[in-house]
């Protein structure tokens, strides 16, 4: 990259709000761990998302018709956010807001947004 390219580069970060920097950041590192964008997959496929949890909560209201919760959580990848939902649960160890998370699963729609239900996952440790 020449002294043009580095010194745009310093320029945006910084006149760039926080959320846009830590977006793509997200993305960089969803592409160098092999991931695929959230914005770029369709129902049905199996797929592989990195990510930052954003939000955790157990849902008690969802419960299904054998009486059992779910534990929902978004996943934010830096284009798409992305609903982790695991049937039966009320709480993993270590699935809280701000982990960062590798997880793979057939995606779904539910309501009109993605969706991963019961994901294979993997907590990364979080970089400095």
């Amino acid at each position: 990259m020449g002294k043009d390219g580095v010194f745009r580069r310093m320029v945006r970060r910084l006149t760039s709000d926080v959320e846009a920097l830590d977006a793509d950041d997200l993305t960089s590192d969803a592409e160098a761990s092999g991931a695929r964008r959230a914005s770029e997959c369709t129902c049905g496929e199996e797929v592989t998302f990195f990510g930052r949890l954003r939000s955790v909560e157990f849902c008690a209201q969802a419960a299904d018709e054998d009486g059992k919760a779910s534990l929902e959580a978004e996943l934010f990848d830096g284009t798409e956010g992305v609903t982790l939902i695991w049937l039966g649960r009320r709480r993993i160890p270590g699935i809280e807001p701000g982990r960062t998370l590798r997880v793979r699963g057939r995606l779904a729609l539910r309501d009109g947004r993605k969706v991963l239900y019961n994901p294979y996952y993997e907590i990364l440790q979080a970089q400095i």
